[in-house]
C-alpha cells in the first residue's frame, strides 16, 4: 500500500498567534499547522477565586483555633481542624493552576496541564475520606451520647455553613467546567451539606433526644457526597488513563461522511486537560484525491474542532 504521511497540529485554547511550516521530502509530504489561541484569562480568574476562597477559609480556621483555645471549646477546635482540610483542598487546586500556567521544559511536550487533573483526583480522594469521617462521628455520637452545649454547637455549625456558602459562591465565579476547580467546589458543597445536617440533627436531638437522627442524616449526606466524589474520581481517572473524551464511533462515522474519505482507522483520541483534545488517525483516500489532500485535511480539522472540540490532530493519509 502506498502511503502519504501528513501531520496537522492545531492548538487552540491558550496562546495567541498562528504560523504554518511546510516540509517536502522525497516520498513524503508533511504539513504542520499550529494555531495557538489558548487564553490565560480563565486560569487567571480561577487563581483569583481560589485565593479569595482560601483566604476566607484560613482566616476562619485561625479564628476558631484562637477562640477555641481561649474558651477551651473542643467544638471550635474540632471545626478549626475541619477547616484545615478545606484549606488543604483549596491549596492543592491553587498550586495545580499555578503549575499548569508555567512554561514547561522541552521534554514536557504537553506542558503541565495534566497537573489540574491530578489535583482533582487527590481532592476526590479527600472527599471520600471525609465521608468516612462523617459516618464515624455520627455512629460514635449514637453509641456514646453526650450532653451537647447546644448554643456553642449551633454557633460552630452555623459558622461552618456560612463560610462554606461564601467560599462556594466565590468558586462559582470561576470556570465551572474545569475539573480541578469543580473538585474544590464539591469539597465546599459537601461540607455545607454536612453543616446543614449537623444543625438539623442538633435541633432534633435537643427537643426529642432522638440520637439516631445523627446516623440517618449522616448516611443521607454520605450518599449525596459519595455521588459527587464518584463523578470527580471517574472523570479524573478517565483522563489520566488517556480515555477518549468523545465517542470514537461517532467521530469515525462523522469523518467517513466526507466525500473524499474512504475509511478512518487506528484512531486515538485523548484529553490533556479541559478543552484540549488530541487525536491521531490514519485516513484512507482515493489516490486521485492526493493532489487535494491539503484541502481535505483542513476541512476535516475544521469539522472536528467545530463538532467535537478536537483542536490538536495528526493524520497519516493512505490510499
Amino acid at each position: 500500500m502506498e502511503t502519504c504521511k501528513f501531520g496537522l497540529n492545531e492548538h487552540k485554547p491558550y496562546l495567541g498567534d498562528s504560523h504554518e511550516h511546510h516540509h517536502h521530502h522525497d516520498g513524503e509530504h508533511h504539513q504542520h499547522s499550529h494555531e495557538h489561541g489558548h487564553s490565560h484569562d480563565h486560569r487567571t480568574a480561577d487563581k483569583k477565586v481560589l485565593k479569595w476562597a482560601l483566604s476566607i477559609t484560613l482566616i476562619t480556621m485561625f479564628a476558631e483555633f484562637f477562640y477555641g483555645f481561649l474558651s477551651n471549646s473542643l467544638a471550635l477546635i474540632s471545626d478549626a481542624i475541619h477547616m484545615f482540610t478545606h484549606s488543604f483542598a483549596l491549596i492543592i487546586s491553587l498550586v495545580a493552576i499555578v503549575i499548569a500556567s508555567k512554561k514547561a521544559p522541552l521534554e514536557k511536550t504537553f506542558g503541565y496541564y495534566r497537573i489540574e487533573v491530578i489535583a482533582a483526583f487527590i481532592n476526590g480522594i479527600t472527599i471520600i475520606l471525609s465521608i468516612f469521617w462523617i459516618l464515624y462521628e455520627a455512629i460514635e455520637r449514637f453509641f456514646n451520647p453526650q450532653t451537647i452545649d447546644i448554643k456553642m454547637a449551633m454557633i460552630v455549625a452555623t459558622i461552618g455553613l456560612i463560610v462554606n456558602i461564601i467560599t462556594g459562591v466565590i468558586l462559582m465565579q470561576g470556570d465551572k467546567e474545569n475539573i480541578n476547580l469543580k473538585s474544590a467546589f464539591v469539597h465546599m458543597l459537601s461540607d455545607a451539606l454536612s453543616s446543614v445536617a449537623i444543625i438539623i440533627g442538633y435541633v432534633v436531638i435537643h427537643f426529642t433526644s432522638w440520637y439516631f437522627i445523627d446516623v440517618i442524616l449522616a448516611i443521607l449526606v454520605a450518599l449525596v457526597i459519595g455521588k459527587w466524589a464518584k463523578d470527580i474520581l471517574k472523570n479524573s481517572i478517565h483522563t489520566l488513563m488517556e480515555g477518549s473524551p468523545v465517542d470514537l464511533k461517532e467521530v469515525k462515522e462523522f469523518i467517513e461522511k466526507h466525500e473524499k474519505v474512504i475509511e478512518l482507522h487506528d484512531i486515538h483520541i485523548w484529553e490533556i486537560t479541559q478543552d484540549m483534545y488530541n487525536m491521531t488517525a490514519h485516513v484512507k483516500i482515493d489516490k486521485s484525491s492526493f493532489e487535494n489532500y491539503e484541502n481535505i485535511l483542513h476541512e476535516i480539522n475544521h469539522d472536528l474542532k467545530e463538532k467535537f472540540k478536537i483542536v490538536h490532530t495528526t493524520f497519516q493519509f493512505e490510499w
